[in-house]
């Protein structure tokens, strides 16, 4: 349906994370966006950046609540004509709520879903993937990435190492999925503050390896995902931040571990969309 002026009428929903009712403090995480009276499937974006998400609840599983994204968006592709409602009902959490629709006039779909998550989901963080820092920064680019490529829907979130390790192993994976014959894992490790993240990523390589070679029958090709070595003036003017920088990258390396820069994950993400056969 469109207007005069050639804007299409549509209606949208916003998505609240509220972690206790009583207190009705909420935070707006993302939006359901449809042109009215269409039967083509509503559109679904949660944000993020889950900062402002922690700082209301430091308790909040931002895990689920990204895969709350992914399911959304499965069942409306599967009943792209009705029942929004039910499914709303059906997949979202207590800590999740849903505002009355509200009307909405779009140039387009991506243009207004664009606009509205501004406007009322990402107000202060404009440009938020190129200052984010550390893990959070290289897991924003690594989702930015994968989310163009459209495989991010396909990937495993999260992937317990105790899956594969042992019981009370804390260490989660961030992606990975699964090509014939192999599993293809990827972790963001900044060498920002340090290279504890690389040696304990590096301590975990031989038992994750080992553990899925023996649950899942395939063998296992573990990528860390790392700042370029400019980005962390980790150059000759630097040497002692160069050193750790090279440090940190071998002792990963030594573990068999294949060590990627965020300047390599278009490719990566590329290498995905073919193998996933998007």
């Amino acid at each position: 349906m469109k207007e005069e002026n050639g804007r299409r009428a549509c209606e949208f929903r916003l998505l609240r994370y509220v972690p206790d009712a009583v207190r009705n403090e909420y935070v707006h995480i993302g939006v359901i966006l449809r042109e009215a009276g269409s039967r083509e499937a509503a559109e679904v974006r949660f944000t993020r950046d889950w900062r402002r998400v922690r700082c209301l609840d430091p308790e909040a599983d931002t895990a689920l609540l990204e895969g709350m994204e992914g399911e959304l968006r499965r069942r409306f592709q599967a009943e792209p004509d009705g029942r929004l409602m039910q499914l709303l009902s059906e997949a979202l959490s207590l800590n999740v709520q849903m505002t009355e629709p509200k009307a909405y006039l779009a140039e387009s779909l991506p243009a207004g879903m664009e606009e509205l998550m501004r406007l009322y989901v990402e107000p202060r963080f404009r440009g938020r993937i190129e200052r984010l820092s550390g893990r959070a920064g290289i897991q924003a680019k690594m989702r930015g990435e994968f989310e163009r490529a459209g495989v991010w829907d396909l990937l495993r979130k999260r992937i317990a190492a105790s899956e594969y390790t042992r019981a009370g192993d804390p260490l989660r994976i961030d992606v990975g999925y699964r090509p014939n014959g192999m599993i293809r894992m990827f972790h963001a490790v900044s060498l920002e503050p340090g290279v504890e993240m690389a040696k304990v990523l590096a301590f975990s390589a031989a038992g994750l390896r080992a553990g899925v070679e023996r649950v899942e029958k395939a063998h296992l090709e573990l990528t860390a995902v790392i700042e370029p070595a400019a980005r962390l003036g980790a150059t000759d003017e630097e040497p002692e931040r160069l050193e750790m920088y090279r440090f940190g990258v071998e002792t990963m390396e030594e573990h068999q571990i294949r060590v990627l820069t965020t300047s390599d994950l278009g490719r990566v993400a590329e290498t995905a969309r073919r193998e996933l056969r998007v």
